[in-house]
């Protein structure tokens, strides 16, 4: 099943049942939410698109394998219900080989993962030290089934007057054993949208973004200049927002928001807006 929601003449969301696998990033064997397209053109790239709940058990993320879709169309209104099953975590893997199952790799990778998002200053350095040992021992990332597995139902809303995204999570059968963190992410691709703004002035390009940093305006945005496009969000009360964009060869191509709260909240909601700017 694959759904298309047009936003406007030039703009459109899409969000399929079955990941694309034609492309060459890791990320495409992943199940993905709503992806934005200009005329035909994917600007998601590598992104894992609007509306993706994400689990966290210590530094362990697991990500969304499969979907069942449903969708209503009232007038102008589209509603989108997608049962996103979280069962795959990341791996490194030898080209045609199994992931490397080695507890001690995984927790300086994770480690090392935790320390570039937290420490701006050293960013460039450590992400080019990950990129040469990938290409020293011939590394690439892969998503195999984890040991854990949950599901997660999202609700999509798009109403073709307002251009507004409702983006609604139940979480309420959210198994309590392990689970630290949820987050929902809201991206599309790198290349686009290199340019960042905020409600607080904070206007930012390129490598100036970061790869995960906290948001401090009430109300923030991604820009691609090249199509004039953008899309917005706000901060809500009981979780954290984060921006981040990353570019990194053919590995990397995500730009957008990570909404970050407790695995206790059962329900989750907030709003994205799309617009083509003049």
């Amino acid at each position: 099943m694959k759904i298309n929601i047009p936003v406007s003449n030039d703009l459109s969301l899409t969000i399929a049942n079955k990941p694309d696998e034609g492309t060459a990033y890791p990320t495409s064997h992943l199940q993905k939410g709503l992806l934005l397209g200009f005329r035909g053109l994917d600007l998601a790239e590598e992104a894992v698109g609007f509306g993706i709940p994400v689990l966290k058990r210590g530094f362990q993320t697991l990500f969304t394998g499969n979907v069942e879709l449903g969708l209503i169309r009232n007038d102008s209104t589209w509603v989108v219900t997608a049962l996103y099953t979280i069962d795959l975590m990341e791996k490194l893997a030898r080209q045609g080989r199994p992931g490397l199952d080695n507890k001690l790799l995984y927790a300086v990778k994770n480690s090392m993962a935790a320390f570039i998002r937290r420490f701006p200053h050293v960013r460039e350095f450590l992400t080019a030290l990950s990129g040469g040992l990938r290409g020293l021992f011939g590394w690439e990332t892969t998503y195999e089934k984890a040991a854990f597995s949950t599901q997660v139902r999202m609700t999509y809303t798009f109403d073709e007057q307002t251009k507004q995204l409702t983006i609604e999570a139940d979480l309420a059968g959210l198994p309590q054993d392990g689970v630290t963190e949820v987050v929902i992410m809201n991206e599309q691709g790198a290349h686009y949208f290199e340019e960042y703004r905020d409600s607080s002035g904070t206007n930012l390009s390129g490598k100036e973004i970061g790869c995960w940093d906290e948001v401090t305006g009430e109300e923030a945005a991604f820009i691609c200049s090249t199509h004039r496009v953008a899309f917005s969000l706000q901060k809500v009360v009981g979780a954290r927002l984060f921006r981040g964009r990353e570019l990194v060869g053919s590995r990397l191509a995500w730009a957008g928001f990570g909404y970050s709260f407790p695995p206790t909240t059962s329900r989750f909601g907030y709003i994205v807006r799309i617009e083509k700017l003049t």
